[in-house]
């Protein structure tokens, strides 16, 4: 998933996404995840094309970096930029671009002086914001990669001042005033592009998000209440992580372990020391006992200890709700819910419900056939009466969690072989490949970057790709993909008037922008217009393979997650807008997950897997529907659960007196949830996702409908089909966030009523199979 550290347009747009294992991590909170939807695979050998150079050359410089390192014989700057050779150079590079930023602030706020620069407000401020992102970006990278302390204090640096700096561009009254006379003249609404037209928008209500149209006083209390819930945010995070209290079991608990090995070593410390285990939440021994423990009462205690809270990370987290709803209802919304979503798919609280109450009908029944099922093994293993209730502690015990597992049986695969097929895939759907290339001298942050050309058949080159894949000390943890750099027209920037405004004395400090600016710029074969193209960074945490252990080889969560960030990087790679605020994976939260859940789905694909093999042929074994863990389908449903949850934490209820975040949870899960709550225990405190993506949480279920649709009706049955990929390419990738998501999902699924996105529509999605339940018995 995506999330942009900014809150308004002029905004730094750095797309992190972590995931480890089954979840997705975004600014340290969690949202998580089920595995691709698995179905049936019949056919015995598929035919690949040959292996090409290219081909080949990734494959060995992934599996074998240790000597693959292409030879370098230039010199240059950080992705390419010359000036960026060391860490003061950044430090520069921010001075002439705050200089920059404000020369060009300044001619934006006389455009009302010229009639000819009022039509280049909306381009200016597009400029504007990528000017300041740019740089913002590349810092975000650099502090959470870069092994160099002083080029991570630098990037610090780098990242507060511009953040400073666009955080008073976002409240800046005379911006929003020229904007407002842009809005107010139709000749000029009438003449600009659709496209600039969705950008002027996004500017206009990230304006009025910011309290910009309210008077002196009331944006001065929007400022102060916008702090506070900064503070209670990053509190309840920090408080979200800390380890809770552990819980006490008793030795003669731990006999019949299923988990012999640990088991035994737990009997052994405990007979040892003449004392009660203490085990707390979340370590290996607690995990043991909730999927091991035959008797339920160290199950019960384990799950209350890791589930408690203390008052005071309860009041945080309220806290932090109210001031929510307080600065909502400031700016002339009914809830904090209510400003979040007017701009996202959705478009209100009531439509998520819609989502939301058909996809629990909808998964209801899956989920309560699994919970019967569960309920039978608690008889039998307990030799109860019949249907005994499933609690929130046995979920582990009757169905322990499962590693995710390919539809078919696979050779080994390595980090090489899978960006091989991720490439073939590419070529076959996109006419587009990944091509290693050597990166200069000072190019890159470490020796484990790799330097991918994302090459058009046609255009020749139209992006970059960096692979820092391997775990190192200080790096940053997970997975996560980085929009370094957006696609955007340049050849109208009209720089030079951008010069003439500001103060001569800076006309050095300027130049030094310029040119940093000047590296992004490329024509591109058969294309009108000079283009930014896009640069993009994975990082991952994979082992690095060494001459004695080899190639190192994927857990199959491993390769879905590659799937994934790739899904990520096309969207920026393809998207071709002529503003950098709609480019690529600049579109709607509940809208930018859709291209990478829709990636992870190729892999349920014969067609798709076979393109593994170095070979010419694969071959197959025909197998019948791929196992599918029953509670997959419980899983589901207490995520949509938590997405309710959300809805009324950033609701008008929260401003009530007698508001209490435990009794709401509660009743909750008692009313409409499939296991009963369990009394003393306060989850929500652990839920870090109601900061990160407050009144959004829905998002990632909304998008794996979506993707799940578009996988059974367009791609399914011809996932290497050209024509299929250039029609998904040219009906949404190539939009970024330039046209309405519900337009674009109705033209690519031949839906038209989908396309108002209105209550029916959200009723619609809701009721379509999301991918956990394909392959289940009795769905269709």
């Amino acid at each position: 998933m995506l999330a942009k550290t900014g809150r308004n347009a002029l905004r730094s747009h750095s797309a992190q996404i972590f995931r480890f294992r089954g979840c997705l991590f975004t600014d340290k909170n969690v949202l998580c995840r089920t595995p691709a939807s698995r179905t049936a695979v019949t056919q015995a050998a598929i035919p690949t094309i040959p292996a090409s150079v290219d081909d080949k050359t990734l494959v060995h410089l992934f599996d074998h970096p240790h000597t693959s390192k292409f030879p370098s014989f230039s010199h240059t700057g950080l992705f390419g930029h010359p000036s960026l050779t060391h860490p003061r150079a950044l430090i520069s590079l921010t001075n002439s671009t705050l200089v920059r930023a404000q020369s060009l602030t300044e001619r934006i706020l006389r455009a009302r002086e010229s009639r000819g620069e009022l039509f280049k407000v909306v381009k200016n401020l597009d400029r504007l914001s990528d000017l300041l992102c740019g740089v913002i970006d590349l810092s975000e990278l650099v502090r959470n990669a870069h092994p160099d302390r002083a080029w991570v204090e630098a990037a610090n640096h780098a990242y507060e001042s511009l953040c400073e700096f666009m955080n008073v561009l976002n409240t800046h009254v005379g911006l929003y005033e020229v904007l407002e006379a842009v809005f107010t003249d139709r000749d000029i609404l009438d003449r600009i592009s659709p496209e600039a037209h969705a950008t002027a928008l996004i500017f206009w209500r990230d304006f009025e998000k910011s309290a910009i149209n309210l008077p002196g006083p009331q944006r001065e209390k929007f400022v102060s209440l916008s702090s506070e819930i900064l503070v209670l945010g990053r509190q309840f995070l920090r408080e979200a992580a800390t380890p809770r209290p552990p819980a006490s079991i008793k030795p003669s608990e731990l006999s019949g372990l299923k988990d012999q090995g640990m088991g035994v070593r737990l009997q052994l410390q405990a007979r040892f020391t003449q004392r009660d285990l203490l085990v707390y939440p979340g370590s290996l021994q607690a995990q043991m006992i909730m999927r091991s423990a035959p008797e339920e009462e160290p199950r019960r205690r384990v799950y209350i200890a890791s589930n408690s809270s203390t008052p005071e990370q309860i009041q945080i987290l309220e806290d932090l709700l109210r001031k929510r709803a307080e600065l909502a209802q400031l700016v002339g919304s009914k809830s904090f819910a209510h400003l979040t979503l007017d701009d996202k798919m959705v478009k209100s609280p009531e439509n998520v419900s819609h989502f939301l109450d058909a996809l629990m009908d909808h998964t209801s029944p899956a989920a309560r056939s699994a919970l019967r099922a569960l309920s039978q093994r608690k008889q039998s293993h307990l030799n109860t009466p019949p249907w005994p209730v499933i609690q929130a502690w046995d979920r582990d015990f009757y169905c322990p969690p499962e590693p995710p597992s390919p539809p078919i049986p696979l050779p080994p695969l390595t980090i090489g072989t899978v960006f091989m097929g991720l490439s073939r895939l590419f070529r076959h759907l996109y006419g587009v490949t990944l091509r290693p290339v050597a990166s200069a001298s000072g190019e890159v942050w470490h020796s484990d970057v790799q330097k991918l050309e994302v090459v058009d058949e046609e255009k020749g080159i139209i992006g970059w790709i960096y692979a820092d894949l391997f775990a190192r000390r200080g790096k940053a943890s997970g997975a996560a993909h980085y929009t370094v750099r957006c696609s955007r027209r340049t050849d109208d920037d009209d720089v030079a008037s951008d010069i003439s405004v500001g103060d001569p004395s800076y006309a050095e400090l300027i130049r030094e922008s310029v040119e940093f600016e000047a590296v992004k710029r490329h024509r591109l074969p058969g294309q009108d217009g000079v283009f930014q193209l896009p640069l993009v960074v994975l990082l991952c945490e994979f082992a690095r393979p060494s001459a004695s252990r080899g190639a190192t080889v994927l857990e199959w969560v491993d390769v879905n997650t590659l799937f994934h960030e790739m899904g990520h990087a096309m969207h920026s790679m393809l998207g071709r807008t002529e503003y950098q605020n709609v480019s690529g994976t600049r579109c709607a939260t509940d809208f930018v997950e859709l291209p990478s859940i829709l990636m992870e789905h190729f892999l349920n694909s014969p067609a798709v897997l076979s393109l593994f093999s170095v070979d010419s042929t694969v071959s197959l074994a025909p197998v019948g529907n791929h196992h599918v863990d029953p509670c997959h389908s419980i899983d589901t449903y207490q995520q949509i659960l938590l997405a309710a949850l959300d809805q009324v934490y950033h609701s008008p209820a929260v401003l009530d007196s007698k508001f209490d975040s435990t009794e709401e949870y509660a009743r909750l899960q008692n009313t409409r949830g499939l296991i009963p709550y369990v009394p003393g225990t306060s989850f929500q405190t652990q839920f870090g996702h109601l900061f990160g993506y407050g009144a959004t949480y829905y998002s990632y279920l909304l998008d794996r409908a979506i993707a799940s649709r578009v996988w059974g009706n367009v791609f399914s049955k011809n996932p290497l089909d050209r024509e299929l990929g250039e029609r998904y390419k040219n009906e949404v990738l190539r939009y970024g966030g330039g046209k309405d998501p519900w337009r674009m999902v109705s033209a690519l699924l031949s839906s038209p009523e989908l396309e108002n996105g209105d209550a029916e529509a959200m009723k619609v999605v809701g009721r379509w199979r999301i991918e956990d339940e394909v392959g289940l018995p009795g769905r269709h």
